[in-house]
Formats: structure tokens, C-alpha cells, sequence
């Protein structure tokens, strides 16, 4: 069969079973000029089908017929041509890997400094190359975090129990909670009308948004001890249904319209209200604990409130601005969305029957994180008991618990930075580090303001090596603190500001304090972005409280 120049086939043609007999090709084309046929062969050939037979009626092995077309100018294309191999596709960016092992592997190799035992020098070594590794991400959160557990393992530097210890810890378990509540929150339709109900009143601007979740936070922080469930349990939640009922969602690429900026900010003033109380972060009755061991003096609530009011609603008050300018929203003014926002509303009605469970599994989770303490409920049983109530009565799935990635990624990284940073502090590198800090501040000669400061600055940054505030505070709080006076500085000064200090440090990292997993993990902040950030707000930060603070410490008399 010859068919015209115009239709080149360069591969086989299988036609189907039905056509077994013969070859029909219906080929419909136009020549805008004249030229001449060139040769195509179709050939026929037998193939599997299942439905022929010989001369004698006996059916043949199953067989189909393949056409062959192929030009005379054309080499022949077998049908059976196999396609070429899938390309090899690495599961990781090894640049990044390469460079968080390679840090790893070098400090490894290195002599280990005089006074720090081998062991807590490897430790350092796979924990520093496991926090570049989070920074530069090379693999998922969690993947990046396992793998420096299982080096941990295969050097024999942890055992299992000692690597998973922090699996048993309370702070990771309450974040990953906090995810799975928020999941109901949103589901039963509660934290649209919560979110709706805000836009109403506060809604004509982004930022009369974030402030308003702001002060909120602000005000139920002396009530809630647990900075994990004040702000992962109730606010995150709600920033979140918030940030999806106003159209920016990380899902759809639209996270920078409202959204990156209202976790970033809600996180930040978070690590201020924590500081202001005693009774707003777990860690902090432990730094007064310390702090009258080593003065010999009690510090009251109202004295740790009154010294940390005045540089707490500075930074609480600026640091939205702040962000505002450095990490705008795209959507900044929106003047016909709280008359959209009560049209919603209207439309919802009035509150279903989810709605109201998942009112009353808040309520009760709530009450519980304010006085639980008093009946030894801890948080993560109150957490667990608001989640069983929404489980039994379907108003979340024990499906779609097990679905959130977020909240089991945040839970695996969170966990592995928790448990190798206690065993540096276990084996002795934190007590060595915080010895020559000492010396090394002792030896400076300077005034006590200027050592002061010196303690603050060390102390305040070298949280980067720490993944709780209480690891902190037990590590090298009593440390910093005597120090501190053996320079001059005024105990009650320098106790209360090292213990607010050490809730502010949290802004830092994605890891450093119990609200930075839930508004990191949401997904709408770039890790780089976040630690860019964090760095800058420190910087407002400690110039707010040495600065505004120590006048304002001056004025009640701590010095």
C-alpha cells in the first residue's frame, strides 16, 4: 500500500482485536501543492489475539495483529520498541544535604575542646549539622530530624531510649493536639463564624485584624501557663480560620496575601505576653524557683508583672508595625469586609450542632489549662479530653487526624531537637559553655551595665542551641544569673529580666519556644523568611527591654 507524501509514520500502528482480517487506513488530508507519493509499506503481521485458528479449526495461541507503516525514506520503528528508562530523581536537594553532613562530619573530626568529653562532642557536632539541615531543607522537617536520630544511633552516641526520649515529653504531644483540635475548630464551621464575627468589628484593615488577635492573646496570657496551648490551642486555630475565610491559603499559593504576615506577627507577640507573667509560660515559675535559690529573695507575680509591662506593650504595640513594613500583606485595605463578613454571617445562621460540641470540647480544654493545675490535670490530658469529645461525636475523624502531615512532621522534628538538646546539657557541653562564659565576662573588667549586657547577649542567643525555654532556663539560667551579680548588676534586675528575656528568645527559631511549630508548620512562612525575621525582631527586642526597660526599672526601683 503506498500512501502520499504528506503522512509520515515513523512507528507501528496496533490496531484492535476486531480487526484481524484485514487493514483498513482512512487517512483524510489536504495538498496545498503537488508532490509525489512516497512509498509506505504496511505490513501485517500476526500477533497475540486469542481468537485465531489454523486450517483445521483448532484455535491458535492467543495472538494480535500489528500494523507496521514505515516510509522507504524512513528507517523501520519496531512496535515493540521499549521506551527508555525513567531518568534517576533524587529524593533530597544534595546540595543542602551534602552541606548539613559535611558541617556534621567535620566538627565531628575535630579535637574536641578541653573539658568537653568526646561523647558531648559528637553530640554537638550531628545536632549542629541536624539544625542546618531544618534551616537549608534538603528533605521534609521530620525526614531531616530522623536522620540525625538515626546518626545519633549508628555512632552509638544515644541509645534508643535516649534518642526517642523526647517522644514521652508533654510540648510536642500539645502541639500536635493543638493541630488535630484546630482541625475540628474549622471543620464544624465554628471558626468561620468566630472569623467572620472579627472581620465585622475589626475588618476594614489587615492590620486592625492582627492587632485585635493580638491584644486578645495578650489578655488570656496570665490565665493560660502554657504558651503551646494558648497559642497553638486557641489563637493559632483561629488566625488560621481567619486567614482561610479572607483567601489566603498556602494550598493555593495565595499565602501572602494575608495570611504569612498574621502567623508571623500572631507568633512573635506571642514570645512577648509569655514574658510579661509568671503565669503565661511552664518555664517561668521554674527561672523564679532558681532565681530565690540563688538571691535568697522570692519574686512576686505583681513585681515580675510590673517590671515587664512597660517594654511588653511597647513591643507588643510595635512589633505589628514592624512586621507590617518588613513582611507587608498584599491585601492591606479592605473597607467592604465587614459588611461582607456580617452577610456570611447571616447566611450561616444560627449555631449547628457541631458547632456547639466543638464550643463545649474548647470550653471544657480551656477551663482545664487555667485550673487543671490545681487538680494535677496537665495540659496535654485537657488537650486529649477536648479531642476524644470531638471524636466521639464525628465532629472530627480519627482519619483525618492520622492525614494531618503537619502536625505528625511537627511532632517527629520538634521531639528530635527536644531530645538531643537535653543530652548536650546530659553530657556536660552546656555546663562547659557556660563556665567560660563566665570567665569570659568576669575577666572583661567593664562596668555593671556593660557586663550586663554582654550576659544578656550571649545568654539571649545561645538559644539557638536549645528547642524548649525550660531546657534553657534549667541549663544556664542560675549560671548567667550569678555571673550577672558577681559584676555588679542588681539580683532582682537581673533575675527578672534573664526570666523574661528567656520567653522573648523564643522568636528566634522555628523551634525555640511551644508557639513556633503550630504557626511555622501552617505552612504560610518560608523557613528562610522565618529565621530572617526573627533575628531582626530580636534586635528591637532586646534594645526595647536594656533600653525603655531598664529606665522603666530605674523608676519602680530595681536599681
Amino acid at each position: 500500500m503506498i500512501l502520499p507524501a504528506g503522512l509520515r509514520l515513523h512507528h507501528s500502528v496496533v490496531l484492535p482485536a476486531c480487526c484481524q482480517s484485514r487493514v483498513r487506513l482512512n487517512v483524510v488530508f489536504q495538498h496545498r501543492r503537488s508532490a509525489s507519493s512516497v512509498p509506505v509499506f504496511v505490513s501485517q503481521r500476526p500477533v497475540n489475539t486469542g481468537q485465531q485458528r489454523d486450517g483445521k479449526g483448532q484455535q491458535l495461541k492467543s495472538r494480535k495483529p500489528a500494523v507496521q507503516c514505515y516510509s522507504s525514506r524512513q528507517p523501520f520503528v519496531s512496535a515493540t520498541a521499549s521506551a527508555p528508562p525513567a531518568e534517576f530523581k533524587w529524593g533530597a536537594d544534595m546540595k543542602n544535604l551534602g552541606i548539613s553532613v559535611g558541617l556534621a562530619v567535620a566538627i565531628w573530626f575535630m579535637p574536641a575542646p578541653s573539658g568537653v568529653t568526646l561523647p558531648a562532642w559528637h553530640l554537638l557536632a550531628i545536632f549542629l549539622g541536624t539544625i542546618v539541615g531544618i534551616i537549608t531543607k534538603p528533605l521534609p522537617l521530620g525526614a531531616v530530624a530522623m536522620m540525625g536520630l538515626g546518626a545519633t544511633m549508628v555512632t552509638k552516641t544515644l541509645t534508643f531510649a535516649a534518642a526517642f526520649s523526647a517522644f514521652s515529653s508533654e510540648i510536642p504531644w500539645l502541639i500536635a493536639i493543638a493541630f488535630w483540635l484546630s482541625g475540628g475548630f474549622i471543620k464544624s464551621g465554628l471558626g468561620n463564624r468566630i472569623a467572620y464575627g472579627i472581620v465585622s468589628l475589626f475588618g476594614k484593615t489587615t492590620l486592625g485584624l492582627t492587632y485585635s488577635l493580638v491584644f486578645a492573646e495578650a489578655l488570656l496570657a496570665p490565665a493560660i501557663p502554657s504558651v503551646a496551648a494558648r497559642a497553638g490551642g486557641i489563637f493559632f486555630p483561629l488566625a488560621k480560620a481567619l486567614c482561610l475565610a479572607c483567601g489566603s491559603d498556602p494550598a493555593k499559593g495565595t499565602e501572602k496575601k494575608m495570611g504569612a504576615y498574621v502567623m508571623k506577627t500572631c507568633f512573635q507577640t506571642s514570645c512577648i505576653s509569655s514574658a510579661m507573667f509568671i503565669t503565661a509560660m511552664a518555664a517561668n515559675p521554674l527561672a523564679v524557683n532558681l532565681a530565690s535559690e540563688a538571691l535568697g529573695q522570692p519574686i512576686s507575680w505583681g513585681a515580675w508583672a510590673l517590671a515587664g509591662i512597660v517594654p511588653g506593650l511597647i513591643c507588643l504595640a510595635a512589633a505589628p508595625l514592624i512586621l507590617y513594613v518588613l513582611y507587608p500583606p498584599e491585601m492591606k485595605d479592605t473597607p467592604d469586609a465587614p459588611k461582607q463578613a456580617k452577610k456570611e454571617l447571616d447566611k450561616l445562621g444560627p449555631l449547628s450542632l457541631d458547632e456547639k460540641i466543638t464550643a463545649g470540647a474548647f470550653a471544657v480544654t480551656v477551663g482545664l489549662w487555667i485550673f487543671g493545675g490545681a487538680i494535677g490535670i496537665n495540659a496535654v490530658a485537657a488537650a486529649l479530653l477536648g479531642l476524644s469529645i470531638l471524636l466521639i461525636t464525628n465532629v472530627v475523624k480519627w482519619k483525618d487526624c492520622l492525614g494531618d502531615n503537619q502536625a505528625w512532621d511537627t511532632l517527629t522534628w520538634f521531639a528530635a531537637l527536644i531530645a538531643m538538646a537535653s543530652y548536650l546539657n546530659k553530657y556536660g557541653f552546656i555546663k562547659w559553655f557556660s563556665d567560660n562564659v563566665v570567665n569570659l565576662v568576669s575577666g572583661l573588667g567593664l562596668s555593671w551595665q556593660c557586663s550586663f549586657g554582654v550576659v544578656v547577649l550571649l545568654y539571649f542567643y545561645s538559644h539557638y542551641l536549645f528547642a524548649s525555654g525550660a531546657a534553657h532556663i534549667g541549663a544556664m539560667y542560675t549560671a548567667f544569673l550569678s555571673v550577672a551579680t558577681a559584676c555588679g548588676t542588681p539580683g532582682m534586675l537581673a533575675a527578672i529580666a534573664l526570666g523574661q528575656l528567656s520567653n522573648v528568645m523564643g522568636c528566634l527559631s522555628t523551634y525555640g519556644i511551644g508557639s513556633a511549630p503550630p504557626y511555622f508548620g501552617a505552612g504560610y512562612v518560608p523557613q528562610s523568611k522565618w529565621y530572617q525575621l526573627g533575628f531582626i525582631m530580636s534586635l528591637f527586642y532586646l534594645a526595647v527591654w536594656l533600653f525603655a526597660g531598664g529606665a522603666w526599672w530605674k523608676v519602680i526601683g530595681l536599681w
